[in-house]
């Protein structure tokens, strides 16, 4: 599976269920969120505009999505809802690995860039450092409409914290044949 199939067959709404552990507390919380993932071609104009504003050439973008969330976490009870727009920028040499733009950072809430990664198990890995902490997730799907995330945010002071997400479809759009048959070739490959 490549970046632009991970892509296609994450569009749509998606139900999240998220643990969260706070490993400087001792403790985790839960977390539930709506999720909607919108594919953007590379010539979208949300995503010429945020090449724009990375100065990188929007002609070496391969595809965007645009996320909006709304939920709840079990400790505040307050409504978490944002949206960003991510955008793909593969290397050169080798287009399974590249920079990963976002209008808005889930962690600190300001534009940032990170690394991604496709592993040969469909895996996506993005790296990212923001201005106080650093950021690893791991995304890959179990089925074409249950996707999995293991994440570690680590603060430069020293708190940390691990978090584990299983994400359903609920509908929306429908991947394409595509985006299905790269993931359930993956699957079948690891298990």
């Amino acid at each position: 599976m490549n970046i632009e199939e991970f892509f296609e067959l994450s569009a749509g709404k998606w139900f999240s269920h998220r643990t969260s552990h706070h490993l400087a507390f001792k403790e985790s919380e839960d977390g539930k969120s709506d999720i909607v993932i919108e594919s953007l071609a590379a010539d979208h104009p949300e995503v010429i505009k945020l090449c724009e504003q990375y100065e990188i050439h929007p002609s070496s973008a391969s595809c965007g999505a645009r996320v909006t969330w709304n939920g709840t976490m079990e400790w505040d009870e307050e409504k978490h809802s944002g949206s960003t727009v991510l955008v793909t920028v593969p290397n050169t040499e080798n287009p399974d690995e590249g920079k990963l733009l976002r209008e808005m950072g889930y962690a600190e809430k300001a534009p940032v860039a990170g690394t991604y990664k496709m592993g040969s198990d469909g895996a996506l890995m993005l790296i990212t450092e923001y201005e106080t902490m650093w950021s690893e997730e791991r995304l890959w799907f179990a089925s074409p409409n249950l996707r999995m995330r293991v994440s570690i945010l680590k603060r430069f002071g020293g708190f940390s914290m691990a978090s584990f997400t299983s994400e359903i479809r609920m509908g929306g759009t429908a991947a394409s044949e595509k985006a299905n048959a790269a993931a359930n070739s993956v699957n079948a490959t690891a298990g």
